[in-house]
């Protein structure tokens, strides 16, 4: 019964994996990186996305979407009506090895959320106080983007939830047949125990912190002045007739000539 379960959790956790936004917001992050690495050697934000750049680096030479379409290949797709007929399984040693690699994937996307949370309100600081401002503002918006992919797609509550089928799966399959590959590390059967945090508060505990960041509003307003109280009152008005009224009765001024300056 659990190896249609086994198999399901694979396929949903390898696509939420492999998906375009978390390869694309890599890659944006590493032009970013290139483009200001000899400038911004010494920058606390800059480091900050040096370190959310090698979780994501760290994330992919795991191999572990190609461990999990392993362990999907393995399982028969047809299942046995009968209930004592013989099925082919995954070995112990395969599991044991798929059910390390997610440990290890949980630990590091734990730690990319908190890479992308600190360097996040790194940036917003910095905003603030005025200091590279172009950099800043595309550092905090590819690293909420990536959190909010990561938070999105679930991606770390599917691999919690693979780790609980293939522990189960890894249980029966080694009662059946004692071949054990890992020696000396004990699986958790519970891995909140094991991560030393809890996964949704956690993650909600990050959310508020960067939501309630103090926002840079005075330089955005520099770039960015309010409008002139007359378009603004015209802007209140409800009336449609009134808006028409006023747009007939305006002159269109004559365009002006590029190579002279405006006043």
């Amino acid at each position: 019964r659990l190896l249609p379960a086994l198999q399901r959790r694979c396929v949903i956790t390898g696509k939420r994996l492999s998906g375009t936004g978390l390869a694309f917001e890599g890659r944006v992050l590493r032009a970013v990186l290139y483009a200001y690495h000899s400038r911004l050697l010494r920058h606390r934000p800059f480091l900050a996305l040096q370190q959310v750049e090698q979780c994501l680096k760290r994330l992919w030479k795991m191999n572990l979407v190609g461990c999990i379409e392993t362990v999907a290949g393995l399982i028969p797709k047809k299942n046995t009506s009968q209930a004592h007929a013989e099925c082919l399984v995954p070995s112990q040693p395969v599991l044991e090895t798929v059910a390390l690699k997610v440990l290890g994937g949980c630990k590091l996307v734990l730690r990319l959320l908190d890479c992308c949370c600190k360097a996040f309100l790194l940036s917003i600081r910095h905003l603030c106080s005025e200091e590279f401002i172009l950099l800043n503002t595309v550092a905090s918006g590819l690293l909420s983007r990536l959190w909010f992919v990561i938070q999105y797609r679930c991606v770390l509550q599917s691999l919690v939830s693979l780790y609980s089928t293939l522990s189960a799966s890894l249980h029966l399959v080694s009662e059946t047949q004692q071949m054990p590959y890992i020696t000396g590390f004990d699986f958790p059967s519970d891995i909140s125990n094991f991560l030393g945090v809890h996964i949704s508060s956690e993650v909600k505990k990050q959310k508020a912190r960067m939501l309630t960041a103090k926002k840079p509003a005075s330089w955005l307003k520099k770039f960015f002045p309010a409008m002139p109280e007359t378009a603004s009152e015209v802007g209140k008005k409800g009336s449609l007739g009134t808006c028409k009224s006023s747009v007939r009765n305006c002159s269109i001024p004559r365009p002006a000539d590029i190579g002279q300056p405006v006043l």
